[in-house]
């Protein structure tokens, strides 16, 4: 991987601790970005592991650690000061931070809960941190952004099957919300130099979001580092006015010129 794409690159990364995040921050540090890693306080020795791993690949000063909520408007402003006043500056923004199925209780006999038999405190906490964390930690960012002509704002969604499936409210509809909104950012901010687009894997991934009761076979599932190539690429200058899209990360082809990669791979967001 090319490290002069990410040179110079401020970014922060949501739910950087485990699983996409975790992938996507240590990828771009390794490309050459530095990343302001967030993650919750509850996080924090997961988060540590990450700075660990950075240390031992040799990239270290290139990973600020970070403890915030993303739901928390303070956490989000504190999280983009503490980058520039780090880094000197911040350029792009990874909304990768969320709450999957696993936190609505437990598959039985082959069938997830219906709509309606989902706690309401577990739809306004996934709302909350799908959703609700996104447009706080971009309102956080945007305006340094739009200020220095130039950012990137990336959204981790789903696929369009998952948004809709049976038995997957809250998490389907918050992620779809994520997308619309992915849409109308990028068209709140056409002709700053700011960028809106949408990342996914594209099938179910190798995360805690997938537990090990569910799929014993973690190679069947998508494996987090299929993310850290387009996320690359996305929050380069390479990417200069692709806006308003979506990639599929499993399908982007780390063979081909990344700029071919982003066409095979992407597509108009939303719907």
């Amino acid at each position: 991987m090319a490290g002069a794409q990410g040179d110079g690159i401020v970014a922060i990364v949501t739910g950087a601790a485990r699983g996409l995040g975790r992938a996507m921050t240590l990828g771009l540090a390794e490309a050459g970005c530095r990343v302001a890693a967030l993650d919750l306080a509850a996080s924090g020795t997961e988060l540590a592991k990450v700075a660990a791993a950075a240390k031992e690949r040799g990239f270290a000063d290139r990973i600020l650690p970070l403890a915030g909520d993303v739901t928390v408007a303070a956490d989000g402003a504190a999280a983009v000061e503490a980058a520039i006043r780090r880094f000197g500056a911040v350029h792009a923004l990874v909304n990768d931070a969320g709450l999957g199925m696993q936190d609505i209780g437990p598959v039985l006999d082959g069938k997830r809960k219906k709509f309606y038999e989902v706690d309401e405190a577990a739809w306004r906490a996934s709302i909350d941190t799908n959703v609700n964390g996104p447009f706080l930690m971009a309102k956080a960012v945007a305006p340094h952004l739009v200020k220095q002509g130039w950012g990137r704002i990336v959204n981790i969604v789903t696929s369009y099957f998952t948004m809709v499936m049976d038995g997957f409210t809250p998490y389907g509809p918050s992620k779809a919300a994520l997308e619309a909104a992915t849409v109308a950012w990028s068209k709140d901010l056409a002709g700053t130099g700011v960028t809106v687009n949408a990342l996914l894997p594209g099938g179910a991934a190798n995360t805690r979001m997938i537990p090990v009761a569910e799929v014993a076979d973690r190679s069947t599932l998508v494996q987090p580092a299929v993310m850290v190539p387009p996320i690359v690429w996305l929050l380069s200058r390479h990417s200069d006015g692709i806006t308003g899209q979506r990639f599929i990360a499993k399908d982007w082809d780390v063979g081909l010129d990344p700029a071919d990669a982003a066409r095979k791979a992407g597509s108009r967001a939303g719907w």
